[in-house]
């Protein structure tokens, strides 16, 4: 009987210290918290393109697009992650004539925007603003694009196609130190996977192929000999600044992206493009009419370096009116060797929005 009080008061004794000690802890918070934005909005906008990818048209247009930001905060980490949408048409009278007006045929429809940019970035906070980052972006679009050669009846006729949905697609893996402050980031990788994926016989065959590098057997009439995917390995450079209420109401957002690939100037042979004895030109780097290798020979070391660079540049500014209403600017430039559709040896693709857009945002709290 004595053991048996003596159990019980220990029981009690136990339970009393467990009471005491919860009502003098509060409750753990828990270990991490989302915070998700989701703005879908419909643009109507003015546009100018010059040699850009996805194509299109200086005109009006009306254009849909969704922002999604949804993030996992953790004392120790942040997931993050992004989903960039947009999708376009414009219409336009090209040669101002009533057969293709809105009366008549109405052919200059064209797709003016289109794009799907995906982003999911897990970082951690080292010290003083220094960190480490591990990030997945794909890029890619919704549909084909072409290039038209007239207007009405006959550019549909004679327009040529040159992307489509995963032709190309990008997909850019990363291993990155990061420096990050309030408005401003900039991040830095020496290990960076590039995979580039031209998924279209077609385009591949017209030699739209992206700097997915093609065999010695390739045979433009035989698809089985087709390489449809390109990786490369090389250093990325990332830096960002996003400011809100720069002026009341006023938002910016600047990016740039710089991409170089170690393993471009073996593939793209510079030393061997001609051959010294015949002088045939290797038909995989193959001049169009009116280029000349020598031009590109002479450069040196560094201008090579800089040449094969891929730069991404990308600018906007939006304008609050209203809790669903504003107005925006966007500017985008690229230069990207591999993009051959409008010719040989890499263009600035250049890409201005301007307009007004209807949105909605849907947020959850943000993370105590």
């Amino acid at each position: 009987m004595k053991r048996i009080f003596t159990l019980v008061a220990a029981m009690l004794l136990t339970a009393a210290v467990v009471t005491a000690q919860e009502e003098a802890t509060p409750a753990a918070k828990p270990a991490g918290a989302w915070t998700t934005s989701t703005t879908p909005a419909l643009k109507a906008s003015e546009f100018l393109f010059k040699n850009w990818s996805s194509t299109g048209n200086s005109q009006i247009d009306i254009t849909g697009t969704f922002f999604g930001n949804y993030k996992y905060t953790h004392p120790k980490y942040v997931w993050d992650n992004v989903v960039d949408l947009a999708y376009g048409f414009a219409w336009q009278d090209l040669d101002n004539s009533a057969a293709d007006s809105a009366g008549g045929l109405f052919e200059t429809r064209r797709k003016s925007n289109d794009k799907i940019d995906l982003t999911s970035a897990l970082s951690w906070n080292a010290y003083k603003g220094w960190g480490a980052s591990l990030t997945a972006n794909l890029k890619t679009q919704f549909g084909n694009g072409y290039v038209y050669d007239g207007i009405g009846a006959a550019a549909e006729e004679t327009k040529q196609k040159v992307s489509g949905f995963f032709a190309p697609a990008y997909l850019t893996t990363a291993l990155s130190f990061e420096y990050k402050k309030t408005d401003w980031s900039v991040s830095l990788s020496f290990l960076t996977g590039k995979t580039t994926f031209v998924c279209d016989d077609t385009l591949i065959a017209h030699g739209n192929t992206y700097g997915v590098i093609q065999p010695d057997d390739f045979d433009a009439t035989n698809p089985t000999t087709f390489n449809h995917v390109y990786f490369a390995l090389g250093s990325y450079v990332k830096a960002q600044y996003l400011k809100k209420d720069l002026l009341p109401k006023l938002d910016l957002y600047a990016r740039i992206e710089l991409f170089y690939d170690y393993w471009k100037p073996t593939n793209m042979a510079w030393d061997n493009m001609v051959d010294p004895v015949t002088g045939d030109v290797n038909s995989k780097y193959a001049l169009a009419e009116g280029e000349t290798y020598d031009a590109l020979a002479a450069k040196n070391w560094l201008q090579r370096r800089a040449f094969e660079t891929d730069l991404d540049f990308e600018l906007k500014l939006d304008y609050r009116f209203s809790d669903h209403i504003a107005a925006n600017f966007a500017l985008n430039m690229k230069w990207d060797t591999d993009f051959s559709g409008m010719g040989k040896w890499g263009h600035w693709q250049l890409y201005q929005m301007a307009g007004i857009q209807v949105f909605f945002n849907w947020k959850t709290p943000k993370a105590e």
